[in-house]
């Protein structure tokens, strides 16, 4: 009998321990932070069956290592460099995979909304399919992970805006490198007015010890501009 793929979702962790059993060492809240996760984990002796995510999953190496990989049914030896990344797309399935040393990897989770939202001014995002990849070498994906990382140690509180536009970021390189066909990053002319960009930015000064979301200031760029 074929075992079926396990569900996960980000925005339920305790589901999460039977495969990650070591307590999450970092990780921003599952709720309240508009469709972006981020976690940070050693685990030791790390096995994980066949998964279906329900997020875009981005995977970082800390560091180098050694694992299997059941791949079209056979178990293949891969090694990973501190560099590398996993692409793992919402709802299709991810291979298991085992390793014996301890690891310390970094999760990076988007809504499929959160995706399709943070590239409609930039690109066609109707209709495009991020591609799984086992391994990829992407220093941008390792350094937007590693600057989220460090950012969260110092205040999880007041990084939600720095999160969010980490997160932008990556929703538009994975459409733009990791899709099913090429994508074309639309060219913007002139910007803000200046009285409106004042606006903005007086907004932004007056609230800096709240912790502000892209959604907020959006909103308040949408207000600014209707008027």
């Amino acid at each position: 009998m074929q075992t079926q793929p396990l569900q996960i979702n980000a925005t339920e962790p305790e589901k999460l321990k039977p495969i990650l059993p070591k307590p999450v060492i970092l990780s921003t809240p599952v709720t309240g932070w508009n469709g972006f996760y981020f976690a940070y984990h050693r685990q030791l002796n790390h096995k994980i069956p066949e998964t279906c995510p329900s997020q875009h999953i981005s995977a970082i190496c800390i560091e180098g290592f050694q694992a299997k990989m059941k791949i079209n049914k056979q178990w293949q030896q891969k090694s990973y460099a501190a560099s590398d990344v996993a692409i793992f797309p919402a709802h299709q399935i991810s291979p298991a995979v085992e390793f014996e040393q301890e690891l310390g990897f970094i999760i990076l989770c988007l809504e499929p909304e959160f995706v399709h939202c943070a590239a409609y001014e930039s690109v066609d995002a109707d209709n495009v399919e991020i591609i799984q990849q086992l391994q990829s070498h992407d220093p941008l994906i390792q350094q937007i992970g590693l600057a989220l990382k460090r950012e969260l140690e110092i205040s999880i509180v007041d990084s939600r805006l720095y999160a969010e536009s980490a997160a932008n970021m990556l929703a538009v390189h994975l459409l733009k490198r990791y899709s099913a066909r090429k994508l074309n990053v639309r060219e913007y002319t002139g910007g803000l007015p200046k009285y409106k960009l004042r606006e903005v930015l007086t907004y932004i000064n007056e609230n800096l010890d709240t912790n502000l979301s892209l959604a907020e200031i959006s909103a308040i760029l949408s207000k600014t501009l209707t008027f």
